[in-house]
């Protein structure tokens, strides 16, 4: 079973993988995961470092969802900034919540040394400014940063920029050295391997149909089951309506990538220190070189989850106004992802039932804070509560208008911000 239906870099240029069997027959483990992408394969890492029997089923490939098709920056944080959490949630809240801010990335860069898992993982990252209230914004956030202990980021200035990325769009914005970006479907196929290598198991093609809970709760594919002590579900957006009391309190959403022809010296040239980069508009444009040279170039959204009409009809002129000398460029490589949104773009961790746990919502700003996340999983289920309490007991709110109208609505929203970033203000 290859990577059907992923059109992208990331399949085209993975390691070889073993293609782990679908379920078949009734088995039994300690722990049962759903889900084979960031969340769940950290949890697995974690529950299985600590001598549990652990099952993971994925319904595809490893890493055929968002974890394996997004941009691959390394972003320290949330989708929301400390200062914001403080004020929504108290001091405790952002506190807690900015202790565990840098773990993600930290955990992701062990992973790699501990497991020698060859993925292109390259430090930097700029956070750029089209305005000088966006650069206000960064200067703050720069601040609360510093406050929080993580003293790396700094703000550069107009003048600053051409030495991170050629273009004159920006009046500036912020460096963060801990940030960076990395191949993530490599990645994740090195922890799916060390996983393995510490006993786990992977059923790959094992969509789990059903959650049944109970003193040991099971879930049921089309050729077999697991009756697990726990059962973690980490799926995300790519869990649809399996889950009817998740799936209420997300909303799938597509983003969209292209990936140009490779460019050697002029991918080097327009990105001299290899950052990633993103910039700071509501609706952004996240873009870096990838490691044969080429530029990977993101951004849209598509609230529902649809793929749009033509993927490079939508991100080629954003990469072009970017990047003008590049309207010769050729696309090799374009394609779409569902991440999950919720409504205070937080993540949610939380439990069901006292043994089913679950994680969502990442909110476009996942690849790091799931690595968080899984091992807060695994924390939990070990019986270690605290740091999973913290993010658990921060509220949830249904998106307006229920399932029916928060596309609409959510649309109404995004069009609002987009034309405040347009006019700046």
């Amino acid at each position: 079973m290859p990577y059907a239906g992923m059109p992208s870099y990331y399949a085209a240029t993975a390691h070889p993988a073993p293609e782990r069997p679908p379920l078949r027959g009734d088995r039994t483990a300690d722990v049962c995961i759903v889900g084979g992408g960031f969340t769940g394969l950290s949890a697995a890492l974690e529950l299985a470092g600590r001598g549990l029997s652990v099952v993971l089923l994925e319904d595809h490939r490893i890493g055929y969802g968002a974890s394996g098709r997004n941009g691959g920056q390394l972003i320290n944080g949330y989708s929301r900034s400390l200062d914001v959490i403080g004020k929504r949630y108290g001091p405790d809240a952002e506190r807690g919540l900015g202790a565990m801010a840098l773990e993600g990335a930290k955990l992701i860069r062990e992973r790699v040394m501990e497991h020698a898992i060859a993925c292109d993982l390259v430090d930097g990252g700029f956070v750029a400014a089209f305005t000088k209230k966006q650069l206000d914004g960064l200067r703050e956030e720069v601040e609360v940063w510093h406050r929080h202990g993580h003293e790396a980021p700094y703000v550069v200035h107009r003048d600053d920029v051409p030495a991170i990325v050629a273009t004159d769009r920006y009046v500036g914005g912020m460096v963060d050295p801990l940030s960076g970006h990395f191949h993530p479907l490599n990645f994740l196929l090195g922890e799916a391997a060390a996983f393995e290598g510490m006993g786990g198991t992977i059923h790959e093609g094992s969509r789990v149909l059903s959650v049944e809970h109970g003193p040991r709760p099971a879930v049921r594919t089309a050729h077999g089951s697991i009756t697990a002590d726990t059962l973690l579900l980490c799926g995300n957006a790519y869990l649809d309506d399996t889950v009817p009391a998740l799936a209420a309190r997300i909303m799938p959403v597509s983003s969209q990538i292209i990936v140009t022809e490779p460019l050697e010296e002029r991918a080097r040239a327009l990105l001299p220190q290899n950052h990633c980069v993103e910039d700071s508009n509501y609706i952004l444009d996240y873009y870096r070189r990838t490691a044969d040279d080429r530029l990977l170039y993101g951004g849209g959204v598509v609230y529902g989850g649809q793929d749009p009409a033509s993927i490079d009809g939508k991100i080629r002129p954003n990469m072009l106004k970017t990047f003008p000398a590049l309207k010769d460029a050729k696309i090799d490589f374009a394609w779409s992802g569902k991440f999950a949104l919720t409504l205070t773009r937080i993540p949610q961790i939380g439990r069901l039932a006292p043994n089913v746990y679950f994680s969502h919502g990442d909110s476009g700003h996942g690849v790091t804070t799931t690595q968080l996340l899984g091992r807060l999983l695994g924390e939990a289920v070990a019986g270690q509560m605290d740091r999973f309490d913290l993010f658990a007991r921060l509220p949830y709110y249904p998106f307006p208008g229920g399932r029916a109208f928060r596309v609409p609505l959510s649309v109404l929203g995004s069009w609002y911000y987009a034309i405040r970033d347009r006019l700046g203000v």
